[in-house]
């Protein structure tokens, strides 16, 4: 796949961009520091000169009701955050604080994409007992509960933790030892909030990369930052490593 520079329009590899930029939630990728200068400086004069994806999000915590209401609140504004940006925002289209950070995404006019475990709609309502009011696409990989977790974490350039269970380590492990970049949102309980110490115990380096804030603005803004600067390099373990001295 080409990638095109929307100043000078040259057309290259992803890997051999030199510099990307986020603008309006699409990731643009340009041949030299310079051309990036130029775009910044009038974006609305290149953004359409090329066709940009939208960087995607994906948020994986709790499918259940206990959470508390102020762990609510902060999954919804992290889905207001994430419309804001014009990221698309991606669940496994569950119950719980996904849910709630969907409800967020919505009222923010934001697009959000569910990757449901079942093979239709009736199933997904009646034998998963899933929401489906706030989802733009739901997508039905009929793997089951565990088996569209792959599907989740492969179709989001970046992947928030919040709260969770062992549904949600599992993600978070898959996530991981795929070179994700990880946004982790503090203070949301469960797993989220013993994620350091388990990174510490690891003692592998997989190429992932993670970041921490208990504020969802903060969390969404630090992981925009880092994948434009130096993540999409190598945005998983599936990318060749970059030479030394390129990019």
């Amino acid at each position: 796949m080409m990638v095109q520079d929307p100043v000078c329009l040259m057309q290259f590899s992803p890997r051999e961009a030199k510099t990307t930029a986020e603008y309006e939630g699409k990731l643009y990728y340009f041949c030299s520091p310079s051309c990036r200068k130029a775009f910044l400086s009038q974006p609305a004069l290149y953004q359409n000169k090329v066709t940009s994806m939208h960087l995607t999000v994906g948020v994986m915590g709790s499918a259940g009701n206990e959470a508390a209401a102020d762990v609510k609140e902060k999954s919804m504004i992290l889905g207001q955050s994430i419309a804001q940006r014009g990221f698309v925002l991606i669940t496994g289209a569950c119950p719980g604080l996904p849910y709630e950070c969907a409800r967020g995404a919505k009222q923010a006019g934001g697009l959000s994409i569910g990757i449901s475990p079942a093979l239709s709609l009736d199933e997904h309502i009646h034998k998963y007992r899933s929401p489906a009011d706030v989802y733009d696409v739901l997508i039905y990989t009929g793997s089951g509960l565990m088996g569209r977790e792959v599907t989740n974490i492969r179709s989001s350039d970046m992947v928030v933790i919040l709260g969770g269970r062992s549904g949600t380590l599992g993600e978070f492990a898959i996530a991981f030892d795929e070179g994700k970049l990880i946004g982790v949102l503090q203070g949301s309980g469960g797993i989220a909030d013993q994620i350091q110490d388990l990174v510490a115990s690891f003692q592998k380096d997989s190429g992932a990369r993670l970041v921490y804030s208990a504020d969802p603005l903060k969390l969404i803004d630090e992981m925009a930052k880092l994948y434009t600067e130096r993540h999409y390099q190598r945005p998983s373990c599936f990318c060749d490593e970059i030479p030394a001295g390129a990019g």
